[in-house]
C-alpha cells in the first residue's frame, strides 16, 4: 500500500511494521524518504501527485485545512487523535486496519511510581508547557510524574517562571523538542528546581517506541531521586 505519513510517530511505527511510507514530513527523521513539507505546512499538491492509497494525519500535529484539502482531492485520509496511552492503543489499531496490517495492542511496562512533580517547558518567549490532555503529560502520569500544569484548561498553556516557582516542582524536565533549550536557558531554572534533559521523542512520539520510551524515561528520572 502506498502511504504518505504526515506524523513522525506514524512514520516510525509503520516502518517498524514493514510498511514504510512512500513519503513523509521533514520532521520524521527519515532522510532516505521523499519529504512533502512539514507537519504544519505540508505540500498538498505534491502529496496529491503521488496518488497515495492512504494519507495519515493527527489532530494534535496537523492542520484541519490540510486534511480538508486532501479529502477534497479525493484521497483517503486517516485522522488520528492520540492524547493518552489509551487513545494510542485504539488509534494504532485503526492505523493497522487502514494499512491492512495485523495488529495486537502493545503491552506497556508496569513501573514503580516515581512520585515526582515536574514542570515541562516546551517553548520560550513565551514560556509554554503541556496540559493534562496531551500525550506527554499522560505518559508522565503513567510513570508516576505529576505535571504541575495538569489542571490548566489549555493543552499548551503559556506560563511564567514566577508561577512555576510558586508551584514548587521537584524537577524540571527539559525535552529536546519542539524547542531546543541551550545551557543558558537551563540556568533560568536554577532557583526553581533541578533540571534534566530528556529525549523529546520519548516523551512526545507515540507508537512502537512507547514501551521502551517509558522505561528509558522512568530510569532517567529515577536517577534524580
Amino acid at each position: 500500500m502506498r502511504i504518505v505519513s504526515l506524523v513522525p510517530s506514524v512514520t516510525e511505527t509503520l516502518s517498524a511494521w514493514n510498511a514504510t511510507p512512500i513519503a513523509c514530513t521533514k520532521y520524521c527523521e527519515r532522510p532516505d524518504l521523499p519529504h512533502v513539507g512539514g507537519t504544519k505546512n505540508p505540500e498538498v499538491d505534491e502529496i496529491i501527485s503521488l496518488a497515495p492509497d492512504l494519507v495519515v494525519v493527527d489532530v494534535q500535529e496537523n492542520r484541519l485545512e490540510d486534511f480538508t484539502a486532501l479529502k477534497h482531492a479525493g484521497l483517503s485520509v486517516l485522522a488520528l487523535d492520540v492524547v493518552s496511552l489509551e487513545t494510542m492503543q485504539g488509534d494504532l489499531g485503526r492505523l493497522a486496519e487502514a494499512a491492512k496490517l495485523q495488529f495486537k495492542p502493545q503491552p506497556l511496562p508496569e513501573l514503580a511510581p516515581l512520585s515526582l512533580r515536574a514542570f515541562v517547558p516546551i517553548w520560550r518567549r513565551p514560556w509554554m508547557s503541556i496540559g493534562a490532555h496531551t500525550f506527554g503529560s499522560q505518559l508522565l502520569k503513567a510513570i508516576g510524574v505529576t505535571n504541575i500544569f495538569e489542571h490548566s484548561p489549555s493543552e499548551y498553556p503559556e506560563v511564567d517562571l514566577v508561577t512555576v516557582g510558586d508551584l514548587l516542582p521537584d524537577l524540571i524536565i527539559v525535552p529536546s523538542e519542539p524547542y531546543e533549550f541551550d545551557d543558558e536557558h537551563l540556568e533560568e531554572f536554577t532557583d526553581i528546581a533541578p533540571s534534566m534533559r530528556v529525549d523529546g521523542r520519548d516523551l512526545f512520539w507515540w507508537g512502537v517506541r512507547t514501551p521502551a520510551a517509558m522505561r528509558r524515561l522512568h530510569d532517567k528520572l529515577r536517577s534524580t531521586m
